[in-house]
């Protein structure tokens, strides 16, 4: 089968130690035309002391890179950005900007305050020009999914009027880890501009689970895709479960061939984000590699 390159693109989480601009550089060198861009100060933030929208989509024009995705956490507060950090050696530098727990909290106050960081979120989608917004489900417990699902149907109604779609990505072994279970969220919030970021290589090295079933479980909902291919080794570096090492397309064990096939049956019309992890090249050296081991999976 052919891919069309103009739906993929590359997370930026792998440069984030340059600034936008060189970031988008390096990443359209390599060939690609899109950015999943992190939000981490210096790529992207709610707050505009941080990051300032008007300067980052000029540095997105500067360099002929769309901005593809905002790879956010609202709806997870702190406890969303610290969970994901973690992964990377990183803590919440400035917790007190955010809610604890985002949409599973019980308190009121704080409800409305993700309410706000949500749409804040949505709002700079639509300005810069993004298809998606990453959401995070607060504190990612299956006892939370009722009380979440009110407030993802307010959001998913003020995302869908501004045409981004939200997407929660498969990653830990809570809810959104777990195919069912993040599969009965997007059922319950019942609404096209809310659904699941599939991804592959964090559902086998987090959490074990089958990438085939999962993409059978999860069809009816998938807005988002992330891609990186990985093996399993004995001590393996990445992933909750320890066995497995992220490595370059065709190395790895997940077959990305027949995954598009199914995407293509399903009618998902949506980016593909090709996520670097590999800890032995640097991502400014192995970032081209990496796309052109993507694409030739499908000559």
């Amino acid at each position: 089968m052919k891919i069309d390159k103009d739906r993929i693109s590359t997370c930026s989480i792998a440069f984030i130690k340059y600034e936008p601009e060189k970031a988008f550089e390096i990443i359209a060198e390599a060939g690609f035309k899109k950015v999943d861009i992190l939000e981490r100060p210096p790529h992207f933030s709610l707050f505009e002391d941080e990051c300032d929208p008007k300067k980052l989509l000029q540095a997105a024009k500067n360099t002929g890179i769309k901005i593809a995705n905002i790879a956010s956490y609202v709806g997870g507060g702190a406890n969303g950005r610290a969970v994901a950090w973690s992964f990377h050696g990183w803590t919440v530098p400035k917790p007190e900007q955010f809610t604890k727990i985002g949409f599973a909290s019980d308190d009121k106050r704080d409800l409305e305050k993700e309410m706000d960081q949500m749409k804040r979120a949505i709002d700079l989608a639509a300005f810069l020009g993004a298809r998606t917004v990453r959401v995070f489900d607060g504190d990612d417990k299956p006892e939370s999914v009722n009380k979440m699902v009110e407030w993802f149907q307010k959001s998913a109604e003020y995302a869908g009027e501004r045409g981004i779609y939200l997407t929660l990505e498969n990653e830990c072994d809570g809810v959104a880890g777990t195919p069912k279970l993040i599969n009965e969220l997007a059922e319950k919030v019942g609404s096209k501009y809310f659904g699941i970021l599939y991804e592959p290589g964090n559902l086998v090295a987090d959490t074990g689970a089958d990438y085939k079933a999962a993409l059978e479980i999860m069809k009816n909902h998938i807005t988002h895709c992330h891609f990186k291919d990985c093996k399993p080794v004995e001590g393996g570096r990445d992933g909750m479960n320890g066995g497995y090492e992220m490595v370059s397309f065709g190395e790895g064990i997940i077959d990305f061939v027949w995954i598009m096939e199914k995407l293509d049956e399903i009618g998902y019309e949506g980016d593909i984000a090709l996520e670097y992890e590999i800890h032995d090249v640097p991502a400014e050296k192995g970032i081209k590699k990496f796309y052109t081991d993507f694409l030739s999976l499908f000559q």
